[in-house]
């Protein structure tokens, strides 16, 4: 049975490499001009060069994002970008934009071509027309069944991509034009300012400067903010569905997102088809709360399901544990650090690595980078710490997010 490939987010170098080092089968990332996530770190025209050639040289494939929905303005830069991108040769570009499309076809048919869920894929019909045009792949729209899903496979031969977790925007497809009007910010050309977020209360229109919560507390609401989306438990129906790829979200996420969820899953897409019964462990899911969410839900993928099912609430993200730092090089049991929080002589923490998960170690040995004992240290020093056998370069180390709390209310 083919593997089906997981796809993760690389909204800046670090991520790109921190994504692959978990394990993704392939990245997709984009410049800033041209990409949805215009707001993410990502890559300049002399970046995306040495991104992909990083990829590729890990094993990894890279895709290129150009899903703005371009005005007239915006045509000379593409056409440049397009020039650029046929010398760098990503594996594909991703984009929604018909006009688009034509160009890329006509000026660097080489690129095989991906198909943004901005063009909101949500039948057969639609799936054999981009197919018919040269698309090798599309990205389904998120408002689709399994069997849906299942119907658009047997009716193409086109490879298929679906989200299987991560934030999921209100508007249809991620078509919005909220952020536009309230922020004079179009989440269209990648200027997203999150507005369905935002803190929102009711007011009727002849009771001026009445505001009514439309929740029963005093914070307004998140009537208009989803549940992030998680399909973890259900890899095997999207399987047997006949995706081809499975897709993470979250290129405006930080790397401790990027690591949990990717090596996550990273385990769960190889233990499919491996002749054993698919069963979800409860580290997997243990793991999947360690890092910020909205808390999870399974979006349209079983149908229509409860309201409470998919709004957030705005009770508070969840998170268990924080990013205490990332290892930069291993020389025997001994561990460059450069630390992203502070960190005391004692502290327990754990090393995203394979073997290592859920155990604590305390911080020993620490040294500065002068090689001087210390037994404190803050965000952005390097520090030298002993390190468990088995940690590698790039690897993350968390520590309980209520830790440093707990420790300094002891020390008062």
């Amino acid at each position: 049975m083919k593997k089906t490939e997981l796809l993760a987010p690389a909204g800046d170098f670090e991520k790109l490499r921190t994504a692959i080092h978990y394990g993704a089968d392939a990245v997709y990332l984009g410049d800033s001009r041209f990409s949805l996530r215009g707001k993410a770190g990502n890559f300049g025209p002399g970046e995306l060069g040495s991104a992909i050639a990083y990829a590729h040289g890990h094993g990894a494939k890279a895709y290129v994002t150009v899903n703005i929905f371009p005005h007239n303005r915006d045509i000379p830069d593409i056409e440049r970008h397009i020039a650029l991108l046929g010398d760098i040769r990503p594996d594909a570009v991703i984009l929604s934009d018909p006009g688009l499309f034509a160009l890329f076809r006509k000026r660097a048919p080489h690129i095989d071509i991906h198909i943004s869920t901005q063009a909101n894929i949500t039948n057969a019909e639609s799936a054999r027309f981009w197919e018919s045009l040269g698309a090798t792949r599309l990205v389904l729209a998120r408002e689709l069944s399994l069997d849906e899903i299942s119907e658009i496979r047997h009716r193409t031969a086109v490879e298929l991509e679906v989200f299987v977790h991560g934030s999921v925007c209100l508007s249809y497809s991620g078509r919005c034009y909220i952020s536009s009007f309230l922020a004079s910010r179009s989440a269209n050309t990648g200027e997203c300012a999150n507005s369905c977020r935002w803190k929102y209360s009711l007011m009727e229109e002849k009771r001026k400067g009445e505001y009514f919560p439309v929740f029963e507390d005093d914070r307004g609401t998140y009537i208009l903010s989803s549940k992030d989306l998680c399909m973890l438990p259900h890899l095997p129906r999207l399987v047997a569905a006949g995706i081809d790829s499975f897709k993470i979200e979250g290129r405006m996420k930080g790397i401790n997102y990027v690591a949990g969820v990717v090596k996550t899953y990273r385990e769960a897409v190889d233990s499919l088809g491996g002749g054993a019964e698919y069963k979800v462990r409860e580290r997997w899911l243990a793991e999947l709360s360690m890092f910020s969410s909205r808390g999870y839900t399974t979006g349209m993928f079983f149908g229509k399901q409860p309201d409470s099912d998919y709004n957030f609430d705005g009770e508070s993200y969840r998170m268990s544990h924080e990013l205490v730092g990332v290892v930069l090089e291993v020389d025997g049991t001994r561990a460059r650090v450069g630390l992203r929080n502070r960190i005391d002589a004692g502290d327990p923490v754990e090393y995203l690595a394979s073997g290592l998960e859920g155990k604590l170690f305390p911080i020993e040995g620490m040294k500065d980078k002068d090689e001087a004992d210390i037994v404190s240290a803050r965000n952005e020093d390097v520090v030298f710490i002993e390190a468990p056998e088995g940690v590698r370069k790039h690897d993350l180390i968390r520590r309980a997010k209520n830790f440093r709390a707990a420790a300094d209310q002891r020390s008062k």
